[in-house]
């Protein structure tokens, strides 16, 4: 017999009567940048050779016309649009981020919880209780999981699962058992291992992908009276025991109501994994007091937290989605053209001579020094040596999109606009960006995407 609650059963109470009007302002419009900014990833990723893989897939399955598949404004079973929503959304490398549970929040649970609000004509204040409730549950569950567990496992995908049931069951209206059978059903799916990051396989697309038409399924399932675990976060065969040596459970429940870590949330500004946005931001700081010329450089050395080393030091920029990993070629780039962005990822800037010849001249190590400070903070100690032997240093812990130096709401519409290019028109783009901006006015989600 159970005699107190679960944790899933305290997740469930507190999210199940949670209402728009608890939320804080400054909450409601944060979840509407995340949400605008998801969308400019969904639609990035259409021309990327995952999306097409996915969607060439979906091409040979018929469903109901429930969601929006998001980069060719098609519509299918909702399933299928949180499958395709979410490995487009990841593939470009620009989705958020939250940076203390080492988590992107955006991929795993917007496709699924946008797809079933869609198929429900929720309104747009269900769909941002709905985002909430994913993006707290998958933070919360992220942050549990501890730092050993990110060792072998991508939370995006695992802890992205529980996120997805979550928002999906809020959408749905569930009462607190089925929404707690959601989360066990979710959490038994839950998986994505980072074995593909050393072949650079396209896998990495399949964990947002998975996690949120897994817990789409989830919620949907215990809608009908499919039964999940109750005890699926501190079980003896459950998810933390199986992933994590350590875990802690307090934090899934710790200040439910009012400590917000959604409101913690990062927007990438830059095209590459979140690990090298700090080495980029503090070469670039050591080289705007040089002004010479990039010949000038002798060496560049990355001083970089222990956890980044060890994701990265093995990836090698063999393909443009590899190159985002590769923190020499982002920080070559960077010096090279001022900027990351998308457009920077090719096939002919992985031979391009200048940047090579950079490449060469850096060199990554691990700081002992910096390396307590994560996760808390993403830090990065970049030097410079020019060739006459004079020595120019940068350090960066919050890079451009952090909380604490945060994009402004002209920098995201920016983004938005660049990274949806020609695949929608102007006068959509705008649209889209009204609708989003003031979604708490609108009636039925579905609006968004049908102008």
């Amino acid at each position: 017999m159970l005699t107190s609650p679960t944790i899933s059963q305290k997740l469930a109470q507190f999210f199940c009567t949670l209402r728009y009007e608890d939320l804080p302002d400054t909450l409601v419009y944060q979840i509407k940048t995340f949400f605008l900014d998801w969308l400019s990833s969904a639609f990035a990723g259409i021309s990327q050779p995952p999306t097409q893989i996915v969607l060439s897939l979906l091409n040979d399955m018929k469903g109901s016309e429930e969601a929006t598949i998001i980069p060719t404004n098609s519509r299918n079973l909702s399933l299928m649009a949180a499958l395709v929503n979410g490995a487009s959304s990841h593939v470009v490398e620009m989705d958020d981020l939250h940076r203390q549970s080492v988590f992107h929040p955006a991929a795993p649970i917007l496709p699924a919880v946008l797809a079933v609000a869609e198929k429900e004509h929720a309104s747009g204040c269900d769909l941002i209780l709905g985002i909430v409730a994913g993006y707290e549950t998958g933070i919360r569950a992220a942050l549990a999981a501890g730092r050993s567990h990110y060792e072998y496992w991508h939370t995006t995908g695992t802890c992205g699962t529980f996120g997805a049931a979550a928002g999906a069951a809020k959408v749905l209206g569930l009462e607190s058992e089925p929404f707690v059978w959601s989360l066990g059903s979710a959490g038994t799916q839950s998986s994505g291992l980072w074995e593909f990051l050393t072949e650079g396989a396209m896998s990495k697309q399949l964990h947002p992908g998975k996690s949120s038409m897994n817990g789409l399924l989830a919620a949907l399932l215990a809608q009908k009276g499919f039964t999940g675990s109750r005890r699926i976060f501190e079980g003896k065969k459950g998810f933390l025991k199986a992933t994590s040596n350590d875990y802690d459970l307090n934090i899934l429940t710790d200040g439910l109501g009012e400590t917000f870590h959604t409101a913690r949330n990062s927007l990438k500004y830059y095209a590459s994994c979140g690990h090298t946005h700090s080495a980029i931001e503090a070469a670039l700081k050591a080289w705007r007091e040089v002004n010479l010329d990039l010949a000038a450089i002798r060496s560049i050395t990355a001083y970089i937290y222990q956890e980044a080393l060890d994701l990265l030091e093995d990836v090698e920029a063999h393909t443009p989605y590899l190159a985002k990993f590769n923190l020499p070629f982002c920080v070559a780039t960077a010096l090279n053209f001022g900027h990351v962005d998308l457009d920077d990822f090719t096939t002919d800037r992985l031979t391009h001579s200048e940047i090579l010849r950079l490449m060469g001249t850096i060199s990554v190590k691990g700081d002992p020094e910096l390396t307590p400070l994560y996760p808390q903070r993403w830090p990065t100690r970049v030097e410079i040596e020019l060739t006459n032997g004079r020595r120019y240093s940068g350090y960066c812990e919050y890079p451009k999109g952090d909380p604490e130096n945060p994009i402004s709401e002209k920098e995201l519409i920016e983004k938005f606009n660049k990274l949806c290019g020609d695949i929608i028109t102007e006068d959509e783009k705008n649209r889209i960006i009204d609708l989003v901006m003031n979604l708490e006015k609108v009636d039925d989600v579905r609006d968004i995407f049908q102008g």
